[in-house]
């Protein structure tokens, strides 16, 4: 459990980093794409992470 949410913290870094400011269905397609499979994932929690992103926001605590 510990490598999927360590990947999924990089992962969200990492497109909060090149995404950041974009429209939040910009940042979700992205999202879902390059987001690990992870129980509790779902398109719920996949929207609120965009629209911390979309306003330039890193959700990822890295």
């Amino acid at each position: 459990m510990r490598d999927t949410d360590e990947a999924l913290f990089r992962a969200v870094h990492g497109i909060a980093g090149q995404l950041a400011g974009q429209p939040v269905p910009v940042v979700m397609d992205a999202l879902w794409r390059r987001l690990p499979k992870a129980p509790g994932l779902d398109a719920v929690e996949i929207r609120r992470i965009a629209e911390e992103i979309s306003v330039g926001r890193d959700p990822s605590g890295l």
